[in-house]
């Protein structure tokens, strides 16, 4: 997807850079909008109401990162962007569970995943910055991105996914927490292969 998406969200962010806006702000108000689709989730609206505040938030996401490469990246936007996207991962299964009690066991379940595979997205990133690794393989980032069966596209297609079906949130939950396992056993043994021994 970057291949598709990169060129467009830098030509924006590159205007949106000319005309003073910052890449923090960018990502603050990507979280605001995930967060206000999440509240109308939770607050027991029609699913379909939250579909655009939670494109919008997603591509907030994507332009904070041509912003901050127009206008030159800092460690803190970064750590900020990190931090805001899980912030927005974990709001909308909350969100789904606060609608439904029936629903808290699969959404507790897809968290657990998400906090799994964030465990071993953000050790993988740490060991690699202490290395010295970098990539470029998913675009310009802050961290070290590794590769894994379910990423950002992924996630935000299955968001739209329980938007549009939410009576199927369950049976896309378990199936999609179990994926975010894989992923995460995945990176265990990449970072096995990749960091066993003394460094």
């Amino acid at each position: 997807m970057r291949r598709l998406i990169d060129p467009p969200l830098n030509r924006l962010g590159r205007v949106l850079a000319r005309r003073g806006v910052g890449a923090d702000a960018v990502t603050l108000a990507g979280l605001a909008l995930g967060l206000g689709a999440a509240a109308l989730i939770a607050a027991g609206l029609p699913t379909g109401l939250a579909l655009l505040p939670l494109l919008a938030s997603r591509l907030a996401d994507g332009l904070d990162g041509a912003v901050a490469r127009a206008r030159g990246k800092t460690d803190f936007g970064g750590f900020l962007d990190i931090t805001c996207d899980f912030a927005f991962y974990g709001a909308i299964p909350l969100a789904f569970a606060l609608r439904d009690p029936g629903a808290a066991l699969p959404a507790a379940f897809v968290l657990f995943a998400f906090y799994v595979n964030g465990a071993s997205f953000l050790g993988f990133a740490i060991l690699a910055a202490r290395r010295g690794m970098e990539t470029r393989a998913r675009g310009d980032k802050s961290l070290y991105f590794t590769a894994g069966l379910l990423e950002g596209t992924e996630t935000i297609l299955f968001f739209v996914a329980l938007c549009l079906v939410p009576a199927l949130f369950a049976p896309l939950a378990w199936g999609f927490g179990a994926l975010c396992l894989v992923t995460a056993g995945a990176r265990i043994v990449l970072a096995c292969q990749t960091f066993a021994g003394r460094p």
